[in-house]
């Protein structure tokens, strides 16, 4: 039996002996001597006899055990030309004197904190000084409109808030304290106090009797320490991005985060305490809080904190210049930041001017990567190159290739095979398991290992509905896709992302694979468009790589033959536009529901997350020139 094999087994024969061996790898106030607890599904629990503090995993331990003086974040950012390092023990000290300022506005065990800021190296510290203090920090994604803030304030009731004077992106500064009141105001629940971080760009003013500047803050506080909280005690609560009206906050618990976590990063990540890790993401997302703040620390690496683009900051080389600067051995990213390198630099000129000899992995998850994108990473970088699965309601990987556990082969289109912790089935619309490489619901069979979600923030029956009402036993994850003879898994589409065109099931990401593999399409989205005779017809919308210069309609024209020569006239794929963009939520993936809706004229909502609005009117005009989005 290969290694990966023998793994997986154990954590699912006997999941509470195998992750109460992971957790002897954390620090424990008071050991855990249960594992899992599954009396009462879905309400599973962790270690839940265990105490323990997160911020001391992240922290303290390895200032008292030697690392003390090894960099714990790098802050660069090419949007200020500002960078900054911070040591372990500099890290600490911070928090621990942030961790008091809270301490001294009534902030302790169990009280939430709304942490809006941008990617700055003091919103890592105000997230670990909750997590010192036992509070339980929401961070909201910073420039979020002010209702979608004011929904979050509403639902999770903060003590106090934290921000920032503004966020700063390349064309533009974003004022963050007027949507802050704005925000309040329109909140029901009041908040009674925000502390604000000034940064250079702009200088809010600040509401007498409510705000306190941050370095006003701190200097009137004393240092303090870790309070141990119970394992099954909530960390963090994270809202699901673009969700409108009533928001779902994904609860994650604290001694199932560390041990989970830290897991990961020498399993699956395959790294080494003291080594450069880099998740080019925001703290906004789940990626930012697993892998730019807790994993990496927790595991006694080097975080990297980066304020900038994958392109114009200033160019197509911004990631090879942090890799090559900072000595980055793993990255993790979106493949659409990939898509966006290829499309600007296609033949990857810019990579030649820089030292990558310490870069050897990279990690994509986020938004399905297509084959194309994959294989122009593994060429130009020589690396190995892991697409892995994952959502913000499991926190960690449910699919991946191992590394730290075996390194099996990369198969194009796959996130490779379930992650030890994860009983992945297929299943067809009565539940059951379908045949290998038959499509269908991706559902994990309970329980879910430790670090995943533990409920929906004050909405335990939406958490049961949610997630586990459809397929009994299982955890519907809400993708699609199916498993190949070999265990390899493929994620083809969310579920409502299956079309039915004539009564045929075909995957919209596999019509998106051909299209994506035209020689002149840098990015590209298929969705299923309402029709009258067959149901259903893909619709694809393209962009082309910079530097095309050949006609649209003869590109058109190809594509439409590639897919019906690689799927079939079955696909009746016929409708193909090209655009400038494709909507996106600022994390990167694409707005497929809502593209969706305006194709049909269906009621939709501008989602909050978008990146790029103007992006939604151009995808309207050519769904409009094909005959569709009517009412739009």
């Amino acid at each position: 039996m290969s290694q990966y094999k023998s793994v997986f087994q154990r954590a699912k024969n006997s999941p509470s002996d195998f992750w109460l061996e992971a957790a002897r790898a954390v620090h424990w106030e008071t050991p855990p001597t249960t594992g899992l607890n599954d009396n009462n599904p879905p309400f599973n629990t962790w270690f839940e006899d265990g105490k323990i503090n997160a911020c001391h995993n992240a922290l303290d331990i390895h200032v008292e055990n030697g690392r003390a003086d090894q960099a714990a974040l790098i802050y660069d950012s090419p949007i200020t030309g500002s960078k900054r390092t911070l040591t372990y023990k500099e890290l600490r000290d911070e928090v621990a004197l942030f961790a008091g300022a809270l301490a001294a506005q009534g902030v302790s065990k169990g009280d939430r904190v709304l942490i809006y800021m941008p990617m700055i190296p003091e919103a890592v510290v105000a997230v670990l000084a909750c997590a010192r203090l036992g509070a339980v920090h929401s961070v909201v994604f910073g420039g979020f409109a002010a209702n979608e803030l004011a929904v979050r304030i509403d639902d999770c009731e903060p003590k106090l808030i934290v921000s920032a004077s503004c966020g700063i992106e390349p064309a533009r500064v974003v004022e963050y304290k007027p949507l802050l009141d704005s925000a309040i105001e329109l909140a029901s629940y009041k908040v009674p106090c925000c502390i604000l971080h000034q940064r250079e760009a702009v200088s809010a003013t600040l509401i007498d009797g409510r705000d306190i500047d941050w370095q006003d803050a701190i200097a009137a506080a004393k240092p303090a320490d870790c309070v141990p909280v119970k394992s099954t005690d909530p960390l963090y609560i994270l809202y699901t991005s673009g969700t409108t009206g009533q928001p779902k906050g994904v609860v994650r618990d604290t001694g199932g985060s560390v041990v989970s976590l830290k897991w990961t990063m020498s399993n699956i990540y395959g790294v080494e305490p003291g080594e450069v890790y880099w998740a080019a993401s925001d703290i906004g997302w789940v990626v930012g809080h697993s892998y730019i703040i807790y994993g990496p620390l927790f595991h006694g690496c080097t975080t990297v904190l980066y304020e900038g683009k994958p392109v114009g900051t200033p160019d197509a080389g911004a990631f090879w210049r942090v890799i090559s600067e900072h000595k980055v051995s793993v990255l993790f990213t979106a493949p659409t930041a990939f898509r966006a390198i290829k499309k600007v630099d296609p033949d990857a000129a810019l990579l030649k001017q820089y030292d990558m000899s310490m870069f050897r992995t990279l990690f994509l998850a986020g938004e399905r990567c297509d084959p194309d994108t994959l294989e122009w990473a593994q060429t130009r970088l020589g690396v190995d190159v892991i697409d892995h699965w994952w959502q913000t309601e499991t926190g960690w990987s449910i699919c991946s290739n191992c590394l730290g556990i075996e390194k099996l082969p990369v198969v194009s289109g796959s996130p490779s095979v379930a992650v030890p912790g994860y009983d992945l089935d297929v299943l067809d619309e009565q539940g059951n398991p379908v045949a290998p490489g038959q499509i269908g619901a991706l559902a994990v069979k309970l329980p879910l290992p430790p670090g995943t979600f533990i409920t929906l923030w004050g909405a335990p029956e939406r958490f049961k509905s949610a997630y586990f009402s459809t397929y009994e036993g299982y955890y519907e994850t809400g993708d699609a896709g199916y498993i190949d003879e070999n265990g390899y898994v493929f994620v083809m589409a969310r579920t409502d992302d299956v079309i039915n065109v004539a009564g045929h099931r075909l995957s919209t990401g596999a019509i998106e694979e051909v299209l994506a593999g035209h020689p002149d399409v840098a990015e590209c989205a298929v969705l299923g468009a309402s029709d009258d005779l067959k149901g259903q017809l893909p619709i694809g919308l393209v962009i082309l790589s910079d530097g095309c210069d050949r006609s649209n309609e003869d590109i058109t024209k190809e594509l439409v033959a590639r897919v019906r020569e690689l799927i079939g006239p079955v696909a009746a794929f016929k409708s193909v536009a090209i655009v400038n963009k494709l909507p996106k939520t600022r994390s990167g993936k694409m707005l497929r529901a809502t593209m969706r809706s305006i194709a049909d004229s269906a009621e939709w909502n501008m989602p909050a997350t978008i990146e790029d609005v103007s992006a939604l009117d151009d995808v309207t005009t050519a769904l409009k020139n094909m005959g569709y989005a009517s009412k739009s």
